[in-house]
């Protein structure tokens, strides 16, 4: 996670004007993927709700462990911090604080946990993948709009010379769907490993909004 924190922090530029197109170009992945101030204008006594749901076929019991429900809460001085939190079960764990200023974090924890789950099921250098993955983030993407909504596709480890030894997660495809409409900016965030039978994914994560609650 602190990789990815100052990843973002590192360089974030103005948000997009969207269009109809069917690929972005380096600038537009990153500005719509990291746009800034997207937690302006939500509430300070409001908590954004993710629901996180994992499936894969290769480490079952991760899946459940992973499987729950993620809370952006604000706190610190002035409420400038935006702190995420995992629920489930009861159960509750601080996930990190980061500068509300700056953006939404929820995407830093979704790419994040792909790159670990990735690690742990298909083996290799979480380096590696963590590399492949941020790369990914700032090459031009296919883009579909829709509505009041956008989706970008990132493919990490298309062409990568090594894909035939990631136990299928050479095929990683991850979707980031946004909107002005949803507060926070994104609607969802999923990963996808197809399974070669077309059958169910080898490995699935899907974050979406899920709402705004009253915060404690």
């Amino acid at each position: 996670m602190r990789l990815l924190r100052l990843f973002i922090l590192a360089t974030l530029l103005s948000g997009p004007v969207l269009a109809d197109t069917t690929e972005t170009t380096k600038t537009e992945t990153y500005d719509l993927l990291f746009r800034d101030g997207t937690l302006d204008d939500v509430s300070r006594d409001k908590s954004l709700v993710y629901d996180r749901h994992v499936s894969n076929r290769l480490l079952p019991d991760t899946a459940t462990r992973d499987t729950g429900r993620i809370v952006l809460e604000f706190g610190g001085d002035d409420a400038a911090q935006a702190n995420l939190e995992f629920q489930q079960d009861g159960k509750y764990r601080n996930l990190g604080s980061f500068p509300a200023s700056v953006g939404n974090p929820i995407i830093m924890y979704f790419v994040e946990t792909v790159v670990r789950d990735m690690a742990e099921s298909a083996g290799g250098s979480p380096f590696y993948i963590r590399n492949r993955v941020k790369e990914s983030l700032i090459r031009p993407a296919e883009r579909h709009d829709e509505g009041d909504s956008v989706d970008v596709i990132l493919r990490p480890f298309d062409g990568d010379p090594n894909a035939a030894r990631m136990n299928g997660f050479g095929d990683l495809a991850l979707t980031v769907t946004m909107s002005e409409e949803v507060p926070g900016w994104y609607r969802s965030l999923s990963a996808s490993v197809p399974a070669p039978d077309g059958g169910a994914p080898i490995y699935s994560s899907t974050l979406s909004f899920d709402g705004m609650e009253d915060s404690e």
